[in-house]
C-alpha cells in the first residue's frame, strides 16, 4: 500500500492544472495515512474527564501534549479536527502541493483593497495545517526563531518572564540541530527532539547566492546564532532529508508508550464550556465522525488551534468583543478584545532571475527514478526530493530607511530554486489562489520553455498594517471572517520594495552573473503601464503578486491585563476566566522577525513549564 501511495504521489507531480492537488488530496481521503502509521484513534467516551484537555495538534499542542504527559500521574487529552500525515507530507520537496489538499482549513481573506491584485477575487490564501503536525506539516519547513530583540520587546511591553535570555532555553530545549560548522555553537542543542539541519540538496542558485550576497556586503551568518543580519543557508525541520514536523518529533515517538495520552483525529471542537457565573472553563464541546460530544477538564483546557482558530472558539464561547457578540447572538460572558489585532508578514513573489545554468531549476520532469530510489530505498538526503519546496537560501537585510538599531533586520530575502512556473503551475499556482490568467501571461512562457530561474521572496518583517478577525454567525463550522488590511499603511510598501532593490544588488554581483543572472523582465500583468524596474512599477508588482507565509499573530494577544489591547497574561491564561490558556502563535504580541514555527514550539516547551509549575506547587501545598 505505501508502493501505491508513493507511485500516485509522483505521478500527481508529472501532472499538469490541478489534477496534482487532487490525487494528492485522495492519497489522504483513501486513508493511506493510517495504514502506513496505523494510527488508530479510539471512540470518545461521552462526559469523559482529563486534567488537560489540548485543543489542536500543531507545532504548541504536540509539544505541550508530550511534556504534560510526561507526568504519570496526569491524563492529558489531544483534539485534532485534521487526519493524521502520509507519505506525502514526508516528501520536502512537495510543501507546495499540500496547500491544495484537506491538509489544509483552505482559509482565504476577505478580498482586499491594496494588495493580493493577482489573485481569484483579491483574496489572499492563508494556509493553516488541518492535520495532526498542525501548520509544521504542510509549511517549507523554514527554521527561524527570530531576533533577541523581539522577546526583550515582549517583556518590555508587559510579557515578563518572556525576554530573549528566558526563552531561549526554551528554543534549545527542543532543536536537536545538525548544522555543519555549528557543532559547538552555545545558540545550538544536539538532544531535542525536533530535528533541525542543513538540506542537503544545493543547487548552483544557492551557492551563487550566497557569495553574492557577502560581495554585496552581507556577512555570513547564523542566523539562529549571535548576529541574525546576514545571509545564510537555511535551516530546516528535516531529518535526513525528510520533513520532520511536530507530529514526527513530540507525538509519534510516545503515543504507544503512554497510556495517559489520548489522542483523538478528525474531532473538531465547537466551543469551550465555561460556566458564566463563576468564569470557570470546565470542558469542550466537539464533533467526532458527525456525533457531538463532551470532555472535561479537571485541571485546564487548552486552545493551541492556531492564530484563526483560537480566537474563533473564544468567541464562539462567549469571550470576545461585545460588538461581534451580541450582533450574532452570543451571550458574553468575557468581555476581550479577541481578533481585534492580527499582524502578518506580507511578501512579494520576486524579482525572478533568469539563469545560463543546466538541470537546476525543479521542474516535475527534472525528478528522476533515481532520485526516487535514492530518497526511498537508499536514504540518501542529497536529492531534489529533500529541497524544502525549493527553498534554499535567507538574507537578513537591513534597509536605508529603517529606525531600528543595525543588528535588527528590517526584510528577508528568501531563494526558491525555481518559482511559480516550475511545478507547471499546479501546487504553487493553487495554494496562492493566483489568477489563471496572470499565470498564463507571466509564468507560462518559462513553464513551456523549461528556461532555467530562481525567485527570491521579499517578506516585511515589520508591518505597520494591522487586520482583524470577528465571527459571521454563530455556526462553529463556519470559518471567521479575515481582513489581514494588507497595505493599509504604505510603508510596508517602501519596505517591500527595499528588500526587491537589495535582491536586485545581489543579482548585480560577480557571482551572480557567473551564472548568467538577470531580472525576467515581463511585465507583470496590471503593471504595463509603468517602466519595468521603475519604484513605481515594483509598486504595481507589490500589490499584485503579494503573498502570505502563514505567520499571522497577535489575534489572543499576549500582555499584561492592564493592557485592554490583550487577551491572555505572561502565564497565557486568558484575563477573566480561569483554567482557560491560549498555547500558539495568536498570544504573539508583534509580529516577529521570524518564521513563526520555530517560536510555536518555544511557546508550547514554555508554557509546559508553566503549567507544571503552577499545578506541582499546588500539590505540595495541599499535602
Amino acid at each position: 500500500m505505501e508502493f501505491v501511495s508513493l507511485a500516485l504521489t509522483f505521478v500527481a507531480l508529472w501532472l499538469s492544472s490541478t489534477a496534482a492537488n487532487t490525487i494528492l488530496d485522495n492519497i489522504f481521503q483513501l486513508g493511506l495515512a493510517n495504514v502506513i502509521e496505523q494510527f488508530n484513534t479510539p471512540t470518545p467516551q461521552h462526559n469523559a474527564a482529563y486534567d488537560f484537555i489540548i485543543v489542536g495538534g500543531g507545532a504548541a499542542g504536540c509539544t505541550l501534549a508530550n511534556r504534560l504527559s510526561e507526568n504519570p500521574n496526569w491524563s492529558v487529552v489531544l483534539l485534532e479536527a485534521g487526519g493524521v500525515e502520509n507519505i506525502a507530507h514526508r516528501i520536502p520537496i512537495t510543501a507546495g502541493f499540500l496547500q491544495g489538499t484537506h491538509s489544509n482549513w483552505g482559509y482565504k481573506s476577505v478580498p482586499q483593497k491594496l494588495a493580493c491584485f493577482g489573485m481569484n477575487n483579491n483574496e489572499c490564501a492563508l494556509p493553516r495545517g488541518k492535520i495532526l503536525g498542525g501548520t509544521s506539516s504542510i509549511n517549507y519547513m523554514i527554521y527561524n526563531r527570530g531576533n533577541r530583540r523581539d522577546y526583550d520587546g515582549w517583556a518590555a511591553a508587559g510579557s515578563k518572564g518572556w525576554s530573549y535570555d528566558e526563552v531561549l532555553p526554551y528554543f534549545l530545549k527542543s532543536e536537536n540541530a545538525q548544522l555543519s560548522g555549528l557543532e559547538w555553537s552555545p545558540y545550538h542543542n544536539h538532544s531535542g527532539p525536533l530535528n533541525v539541519e542543513d538540506v542537503g540538496y544545493r543547487t548552483q542558485f544557492s551557492h551563487a547566492f550566497v557569495l553574492g550576497a557577502q560581495q554585496a556586503g552581507h556577512p555570513h551568518t547564523d542566523y539562529n546564532g549571535e548576529s541574525q543580519v546576514g545571509v545564510s543557508y537555511v535551516q530546516a525541520t528535516t531529518q535526513n532529508g525528510r520533513r520532520h514536523s511536530a507530529y514526527r518529533a513530540f507525538i509519534r515517538p510516545v503515543r504507544r508508550l503512554r497510556r495517559n495520552l489520548s489522542i483523538f483525529t478528525f474531532a473538531q471542537v465547537l466551543r469551550v464550556l465555561v460556566d458564566p457565573q463563576t468564569k470557570v472553563a470546565y470542558g469542550v464541546e466537539f464533533l467526532h465522525q458527525k456525533k457531538q460530544y463532551i470532555f472535561k477538564a479537571h485541571k485546564e483546557v487548552i486552545l493551541s488551534a492556531g492564530a484563526f482558530n483560537s480566537p474563533q472558539l473564544l468567541m464562539l464561547s462567549g469571550i470576545g468583543p461585545a460588538d461581534n457578540l451580541n450582533a450574532i447572538g452570543i451571550p458574553v460572558i468575557q468581555e476581550l478584545p479577541v481578533g481585534k489585532r492580527m499582524y502578518d508578514h506580507m511578501s512579494h513573489i520576486g524579482p525572478v532571475f533568469l539563469t545560463n545554468t543546466t538541470g537546476q531549476t525543479t521542474y516535475p520532469t527534472s525528478i528522476t527514478l533515481s532520485d526516487i530510489k535514492r530518497f526511498f530505498l537508499f536514504g540518501d538526503r542529497n536529492t531534489r526530493l529533500s529541497s524544502i519546496g525549493g527553498v534554499e537560501c535567507l538574507a537578513f537585510v537591513k534597509i536605508p530607511s529603517s529606525q531600528r538599531p543595525p543588528d535588527w533586520p528590517d526584510v528577508e530575502l528568501i531563494t526558491v530554486l525555481g518559482g511559480m512556473a516550475s511545478d507547471d503551475g499546479t501546487g504553487l499556482k493553487e495554494g496562492g489562489n493566483i489568477r489563471q490568467d496572470l499565470y498564463d501571461q507571466l509564468y507560462l512562457p518559462l513553464q513551456l520553455a523549461r528556461q532555467e530561474h530562481f525567485t527570491v521572496l521579499i517578506m516585511d518583517f515589520h508591518p505597520r498594517s494591522v487586520g482583524r478577525l470577528w465571527l459571521h454567525n454563530r455556526d462553529p463550522l463556519r470559518w471567521p471572517i479575515i481582513d489581514p488590511k494588507y497595505f493599509s499603511n504604505e510603508e510596508d510598501i517602501e519596505h517591500l520594495l527595499e528588500g526587491i532593490k537589495a535582491a536586485i544588488r545581489i543579482g548585480e554581483t560577480p557571482a551572480m552573473k557567473s551564472i548568467g543572472a538577470r531580472l525576467y523582465d515581463k511585465p507583470v500583468p496590471g503593471c504595463e503601464n509603468y517602466l519595468f524596474g521603475s519604484d513605481d512599477y515594483w509598486r504595481c508588482s507589490i500589490r499584485t503578486l503579494s503573498y502570505t507565509l502563514h505567520h499571522q499573530v497577535a489575534t489572543c494577544r499576549m500582555g499584561s491585563p492592564t493592557d485592554k489591547t490583550t487577551v491572555v497574561d505572561p502565564q497565557l491564561k486568558v484575563h477573566g476566566i480561569r483554567k482557560l490558556r491560549v498555547v500558539d502563535t495568536s498570544i504573539i504580541p508583534f509580529p516577529p522577525t521570524a518564521h513563526t514555527n520555530a517560536p510555536a514550539f518555544m511557546i508550547g516547551e514554555k508554557a509546559a513549564d508553566l503549567i507544571r509549575g503552577e499545578w506541582e506547587a499546588n500539590f505540595w501545598l495541599q499535602k
